[in-house]
């Protein structure tokens, strides 16, 4: 069972995706633990304080240090993963998920609010996290994305764990997004599905889906290649995969 404990002023924004789809049979079932703490139970003011102003004058105010080391302190389990999620953090990719859903090691998440967490944070966490260049409103949307890309490989979740070998961004994609999907029905408003998806012929259906993949991070996400040394040049998009006129076979990769 993977354990993850939430720190969070806003317990109540997990509840929705906590009890739905694989998230939630997945905690039905034992496979996964999830628990949310609310941070003002580790307030000690009548008034459950969590931020106050900034030292040096400033906008914005600042989560305090005492309830968040208090909570984490009290809510960690021994060897867990302590994760602030802020915009400071580095990025989280598909190779950070794995490498925390294969520790099988507890992970807190630590959600931060307002202008920002008191800097005295760092000596209390493993590391800090953020989803994007981006700032959002608090790490509550920050720490639900990792929640659910860790859960989904944890042994149990997914049904069907092929399903994540060739997808975007895992180990066996070489640094290249997923190919084009379809399924029923063939023809949809005169758009065909291509043909060698329906041969039958699993040597050219692998071998159109490594083009179409490959079409379609040049397209989208050409840095992509450039990390994993993938050559640009000379690889067009397959025949069978352009989206063309009615009752042209394929459709956009």
């Amino acid at each position: 069972m993977t354990r993850i404990d939430v720190v969070t002023i806003f317990p109540e924004f997990f509840s929705g995706m906590l009890g739905a789809s694989l998230l939630g049979k997945a905690i039905a079932r034992g496979d996964l633990d999830v628990r949310l703490h609310q941070l003002r139970d580790w307030t000690t003011d009548k008034h459950h304080s969590v931020d106050d102003t900034p030292y040096g004058g400033g906008h914005g105010m600042v989560m305090k240090i005492e309830p968040l080391v208090a909570a984490i302190e009290a809510v960690a389990a021994p060897g867990a993963v302590r994760i602030l999620l802020s915009a400071r953090g580095r990025r989280l990719t598909q190779a950070r998920a794995d490498d925390l859903a294969a520790a099988e090691r507890p992970i807190v998440l630590v959600c931060g609010r307002y202008e920002g967490v008191d800097e005295r944070i760092a000596d209390y966490v493993d590391e800090q996290l953020c989803i994007g260049d981006y700032v959002l409103s608090g790490g509550e949307v920050a720490a639900a994305v990792v929640i659910d890309a860790v859960a989904r490989l944890v042994p149990g979740v997914i049904g069907n764990r092929g399903s994540l070998v060739e997808e975007s961004f895992s180990a066996g994609s070489d640094g290249l997004l997923e190919y084009p999907q379809y399924t029923r029905p063939e023809v949809f408003r005169g758009v065909r599905v291509p043909e060698v998806l329906l041969s039958g012929h699993h040597g050219d259906v692998a071998r159109w889906r490594r083009e179409a993949a490959r079409a379609a991070t040049v397209a989208t996400r050409p840095d992509l290649l450039a990390r994993s040394g993938e050559a640009q040049a000379g690889h067009a998009e397959p025949e069978e995969g352009r989206a063309g006129a009615k009752g042209r076979r394929g459709g956009r990769p």
